[in-house]
């Protein structure tokens, strides 16, 4: 029985598919104005780990991920490299699917840019406007809270705190973990000079980074998603804002599960660029680090729980994972081109592995028992046969970890 952390809930709840014959996962992607750092990677890996569970127990997964290419900060960035917003978010995507290759990070089956959905976004703004949830105002286009019941029921927001007066943010995204208590933008309006808009329906503009991803959602999937997923620092203004527009146009939740992952920091702090302390995987790579053992320290323990980078903890996790692959290659020279033959080994394996992701992805657990099990395994006490049984279990379980053995050569 699969049981996840539902932040829709703040329980776990064990886990069925909204669709019999496949289970819908929407994740929040990377905002390609800059390069996507570890931390970034942290939380797309949780999310790789929760698709490839999903179908190493069986289902079949369709997945779908944003790539946010035209908000706020992406025209600000190209006017301080005086690039075009084009060519900046061109390069930042390649260079991150680069990166999810070298992680190893299963590639979406739907990865739309905000700048492909501009017509969706106006037509859900459209009808939006039609319902009387959004008003003009000053040109730009925004949506009243207060018109959908049970704002902020992701988050848990106390509506009693809204204010009597009426406020209106207008930027995409504002720093800080809180909560804008008024009405948000959906839709910039032209202003002479702006260089990134369209023509449309309701007006020459931009679609807000709040209206972009119910956009690229709508694009692609028309039911309820088993399950949308990002950091945890969505739960603040962000994904309310995407359950209050979609919700308020379709006749179905927006998705039953809502998974959030939890931060990286580097030695206690929070990375940011005016501390200096930002990493990415060249950083690791030229400190010896390969792409496994990068991968094992962002997805060991729980995707919950804070994760903290330090120098003495990357080296341990990598020594504690070469430790595990050693063994293994032994093992598998005593297989050799043998058949598998299951035993209580394999079994056990297989049961420890499925048991701790089975309790909301126990990544951590799951591999301190699995390290145990390949530790305590004589290769000289193996059959070829029980060898060659021991590295199929692994190579399963493996499908979801992504880090026992090497990639397949090209």
């Amino acid at each position: 029985m699969l049981t996840l952390f539902n932040s829709l809930g703040k329980k776990r709840e064990e886990f069925t598919p909204v669709n019999g014959r496949v289970v819908t996962v929407f994740t929040c992607g990377p905002s390609i104005y800059q390069r996507a750092h570890i931390g970034n990677f942290r939380t797309f890996l949780f999310e790789d780990i929760l698709v490839r569970y999903l179908q190493y127990r069986g289902w079949r997964v369709v997945r779908g991920m944003n790539v946010t290419d035209i908000e706020d900060k992406a025209i600000k960035e190209a006017r301080k490299d005086e690039s075009t917003v084009q060519e900046l978010t061109d390069e930042n995507l390649a260079g991150f699917l680069r990166e999810m290759r070298l992680l190893r990070i299963k590639p979406p089956d739907y990865l739309p840019r905000a700048s492909e959905c501009v017509d969706e976004a106006a037509t859900m703004i459209g009808r939006l406007l039609e319902k009387g949830v959004a008003y003009r105002h000053r040109g730009n286009i925004y949506f009243d809270p207060l018109k959908f019941p049970g704002f902020g029921k992701l988050y848990g927001l106390d509506m009693r705190r809204w204010p009597a007066r009426k406020r209106r943010f207008h930027r995409d995204t504002y720093p800080g973990i809180q909560w804008n208590l008024g009405d948000f933008v959906l839709w910039h309006g032209y202003r002479e000079g702006d260089t990134v808009f369209w023509d449309t329906p309701i007006g020459r503009g931009r679609p807000s980074w709040n209206i972009q991803d119910p956009s690229m959602v709508a694009r692609h999937f028309r039911e309820t998603l088993s399950f949308y997923c990002g950091g945890i620092d969505n739960l603040y203004r962000h994904h309310d804002y995407s359950i209050a527009i979609l919700e308020s146009l379709m006749p179905y939740p927006m998705a039953r599960y809502w998974l959030h992952g939890h931060h990286l920091f580097i030695a206690g702090k929070k990375m940011s660029k005016s501390r200096g302390n930002i990493l990415y995987t060249d950083d690791l790579r030229s400190r010896g680090y390969s792409p496994a053992e990068i991968r094992f320290f962002l997805i060991n323990g729980h995707y919950r729980e804070k994760l903290d980078y330090t120098d003495p903890a990357m080296q341990a996790a990598a020594a504690q994972l070469r430790q595990v692959r050693s063994r293994i290659r032994e093992i598998a020279l005593r297989a050799g081109r043998t058949a598998p033959a299951a035993d209580d080994r394999t079994r056990r394996l297989g049961e420890a592995f499925q048991r701790h992701l089975d309790r909301d992805l126990e990544v951590g657990l799951a591999f301190i028992e699995i390290a145990r099990e390949v530790a305590g395994l004589s290769p000289a006490g193996l059959t070829p046969g029980a060898a060659a049984g021991v590295i199929a279990a692994l190579r399963a379980i493996d499908e979801v970890l992504q880090v026992l053995f090497d990639p397949p050569a090209r």
